[in-house]
């Protein structure tokens, strides 16, 4: 999980490992980071940001999948983090002009004391550049399993 560069692809064996990246994530993140979760439907991109909440003292059983309503927020109390910004823009898929700050996901950027999650930001590929840090993970299906690569963008990545 080093920046700059892809890390190999890592095997996830089931969601309590892909939970885990979430937890080993959250040891990495800063306030104001952006995490962008690209991946198929069913790849694990909520089970991800559960464990990342759950990891930075959050409640991960408020977490859910996003994407009727957009945009989830959790609170959290990890290191200056005091909410985790979880937004799921899958019905908004191929509506790169769609109103993003209707949603409220200008604010979740703006928000100094947040880590703001992103899942399906394909059409948007300006939003890597919102934050000083950026955290892409790919994840992909692996027959019953699945695979993550990480790349960290940005400052001191």
């Amino acid at each position: 999980m080093s920046g700059g560069r892809p890390d190999r692809g890592e095997r996830l064996a089931d969601s309590a490992a892909t939970e885990a990246l979430g937890a080993r994530l959250a040891r990495l993140v800063r306030p104001g980071d952006l995490i962008l979760l690209e991946g198929p439907l069913g790849a694990g991109k909520t089970t991800l940001v559960r464990g990342l909440v759950a990891a930075l003292g959050g409640d991960p059983l408020e977490v859910c999948s996003p994407t009727f309503v957009l945009l989830e927020s959790y609170a959290v109390r990890g290191e200056g983090i005091a909410r985790v910004h979880h937004a799921d823009l899958y019905r908004l898929r191929g509506r790169g002009s769609a109103p993003l700050d209707e949603v409220g996901l200008g604010d979740a950027l703006d928000d100094p004391a947040a880590v703001t999650a992103v899942e399906w930001p394909d059409s948007w590929g300006w939003l890597g550049g919102m934050a000083g840090r950026v955290c892409r993970v790919a994840l992909a299906y692996l027959g019953a399993a699945r695979t993550a690569t990480v790349v960290w963008t940005g400052p001191t990545a």
